[in-house]
């Protein structure tokens, strides 16, 4: 697979991220992306300015591009935490957003993430989900969303939101098995042995 042939996705670093809303999905889609290159998929992280982020909980995550020098995307992955906090009121960002929707094929958020793309005016009249604590909030930015409380991740054509935190990682098998194949979605939940079963 040439490079120019390679398909890409985008997972969004800010500071104040929740570190398993990016850490999850990027968990399942780069052993997705190494072990079965012949799927013609890369991934990577990116932030705004290319330099490493503080997460929510004080992890510090480095950046592989900054906005600027990042490659085309086909996939944007847009996680949540208390860094969107700010985002909901930064015209600047979510301009930027709606940019990317113009552009990327498929829109995708984890957690609050959804938060910012209903801001954004992404959401209008579609059916979403978010964190169980901030589903009033998603109503409260736009009153057409189809709030789905009891869902993990709703798909929506070209447009994907996940529930909180954990709910990232069921969302990016959904992407594995969207993108590729429900067999290569089996193969990384192997691979990364994601079986939950909790212990209380």
């Amino acid at each position: 697979m040439t490079d120019e042939g390679v398909r890409r996705i985008g997972i969004l670093l800010f500071p104040g991220v929740e570190e398993l809303d990016a850490i999850g999905p990027w968990e399942v889609l780069s052993y997705w992306t190494r072990n079965f290159a012949q799927d013609g998929w890369q991934v990577f992280c990116f932030s705004a300015d290319g330099k490493p982020v503080t997460c929510a909980k004080g992890l510090t995550i480095e950046a592989h591009h900054s906005v600027a020098d990042m490659p085309g995307l086909d996939v944007l992955l847009h996680p949540g935490g208390r860094g969107t906090r700010p985002q909901l009121d930064d015209d600047e960002h979510l301009e930027w957003v709606r940019s990317q929707r113009r552009s990327v094929p498929l829109m995708t958020s984890v957690c609050t993430g959804s938060l910012v793309f209903a801001a954004a005016g992404l959401l209008a009249g579609r059916p979403a989900t978010t964190h169980w604590a901030s589903l009033d909030r998603l109503t409260e930015l736009d009153p057409t969303i189809d709030v789905r409380p009891d869902e993990r991740f709703v798909d929506d054509g070209d447009v994907v939101t996940s529930a909180g935190v954990s709910a990232g990682i069921d969302m990016a098998l959904h992407l594995v098995a969207r993108l590729a194949s429900a067999e290569r979605a089996r193969a990384v939940r192997h691979g990364i042995q994601y079986h939950p079963q909790p212990p209380v």
